[in-house]
């Protein structure tokens, strides 16, 4: 079992990272780094796919893969406009429900006789 606390991470935010964050973040990081993150993940989370992202980049580096430059830190600063949907109830169409009988300009067909 791992003793690593949250406090040691090489990645201050790691818990709250997604694993597609997560994976161009830990290119930076060094072998040692990358095990201490991998215990501290099978001790806590133990989340199948961020082990093995984090196993595949430790052999990647065992390989001779280079660390990648890179900060270990979050960008800061404004992140832009949201963006959002422009959908809101001022834009929305009206809701159309046509009868079941048919519309003026469809008007409904008797099926037949049914008492046949």
């Amino acid at each position: 079992m791992s003793t690593t606390d949250h406090s040691e991470l090489p990645l201050p935010d790691y818990d709250h990272l997604s694993a597609g964050e997560l994976e161009h973040r830990i290119r930076s990081l060094s072998h040692e780094e990358l095990e201490r993150l991998l215990g501290y993940e099978r001790d806590h989370a133990n989340r199948a796919h961020v082990t093995a992202l984090l196993t595949a980049r430790l052999h990647q580096l065992e390989e001779g893969s280079p660390q990648s430059p890179g900060s270990r830190v979050p960008p800061s600063g404004p992140k832009g406009e949201p963006k959002g949907s422009p959908v809101s109830p001022a834009t929305s169409p009206e809701p159309y429900n046509p009868p079941p009988h048919g519309t003026p300009d469809q008007p409904a067909k008797p099926v037949g006789n049914r008492f046949r």
